[in-house]
């Protein structure tokens, strides 16, 4: 093993915007809390090793603490994760390792993978100082770009337009969630610190390859299901300039009809299997009970009895009966709502039209 240094990264932005592959040597317990899209966890200890270091640490010291972590990774334990991190950095040589603040863990990995022949670079500070970097890029990015909201009733097809833009934030698509009380996906949102940094690494990506541009982003409400806009974006978004689609309300329903009835039983089927029945009724029913409290009592009833009876005949009617509770939870709901919200923040309406109109001027202007 040669005597030269390890190498050591700070350069964050290279390392964030091109997505570099980096090693995760933290817990998998750290890991779950808060990671990077293009990390990988191969961690130097187990959950429970790592607990049994930190008990002796606090009791006994850091001197303690080494000596416990070596003798509980070593042997065969030790060689599969020098193992694991050696053939990572084969099919990835431009990958750097890190653990939660660039100290003893990575460094103590880093020196295994160089006694395998391989200078793997930590990277400074680790996870806490990329985490950092990515905080204050996200106020740079807010208090120094123009951000302009794509707005418009339930059913206009907002994401259809953001995903067509060259400039602009899938919102929705990075919190794995469609915002209404509908949009919940089958599977589990990301963590929130995980949708935040994925938030992140979109807004300098699109700062850096398109510069000098509007970035487009979806109205949202500051929750997105169980996750929240980081404060700089949802601040930023509250005083920004808004462009509404406008649609007739039978082809809203339609498009509400497509994406909550029938892709979603498409979607259920192909997770639940031979639950699929019952569970896509039981999330049309309990979709509408959470906007119970908004909508009321009666009202509730009244949609309730219209979704019992599409549930009911669905697959006697290919579904069509499904659009009369649409029509109605839209019409007495969802409606309403937004043109409360609209009436509000109608100062920042800087232009109004349809998919087409939109489209061509958001794609003028970014």
């Amino acid at each position: 093993m040669s005597n030269a240094p390890l190498s050591l990264t700070k350069d964050y932005l290279n390392l964030l915007l091109n997505g570099v592959p980096m090693i995760d040597v933290r817990a998998p317990i750290e890991s779950q809390t808060g990671a990077l899209p293009f990390a990988t966890n191969l961690p130097l200890m187990t959950d429970d090793e790592r607990h049994e270091v930190g008990i002796c640490y606090k009791e006994r010291g850091q001197k303690e603490a080494i000596a416990l972590g070596h003798e509980l990774v070593c042997g065969a334990s030790k060689q599969a994760r020098v193992d694991a991190w050696h053939a990572f950095f084969t099919a990835h040589p431009s990958a750097v390792l890190y653990c939660a603040r660039g100290g003893l863990r990575s460094q103590l990995s880093q020196q295994w993978l160089a006694e395998a022949g391989i200078d793997c670079p930590r990277v400074e500070g680790g996870y806490k100082r990329l985490r950092g970097f990515l905080i204050e890029q996200l106020k740079q990015v807010c208090s120094t770009e123009k951000i302009v909201v794509l707005s418009g009733m339930t059913g206009t097809g907002k994401t259809d337009i953001i995903k067509t833009l060259r400039r602009s934030i899938d919102l929705e698509g990075a919190a794995n969630h469609k915002g209404s009380s509908f949009g919940r996906p089958l599977d589990e949102q990301p963590a929130q610190i995980d949708f935040e940094n994925n938030v992140i690494l979109e807004l300098m990506g699109v700062r850096h390859q398109y510069p000098g541009r509007s970035i487009i982003v979806e109205d949202e409400s500051r929750n997105i299901g169980g996750r929240h806009l980081p404060i700089p974006l949802s601040d930023a978004m509250a005083t920004s300039p808004m462009v509404v689609i406008e649609l007739p309300f039978e082809q809203r329903i339609e498009k509400l009809w497509h994406e909550y009835v029938i892709e979603r039983y498409q979607d259920t089927l192909d997770y639940h299997g031979d639950n699929a029945e019952k569970a896509f009724a039981d999330y049309l029913r309990d979709s509408l009970l959470r906007v119970r409290k908004r909508l009321g009592g009666q009202k509730t009833k009244e949609i309730l009895e219209l979704m019992e009876s599409a549930i009911q005949q669905q697959h006697s009617d290919d579904f069509t009966s499904h659009r009369y509770w649409l029509q109605a939870i839209t019409a007495d709901y969802y409606d309403p709502m937004y043109l409360y919200q609209l009436e509000k923040r109608s100062d920042r309406v800087i232009f109004k039209g349809n998919h087409q109109e939109i489209t061509q001027w958001l794609s003028e202007l970014t």
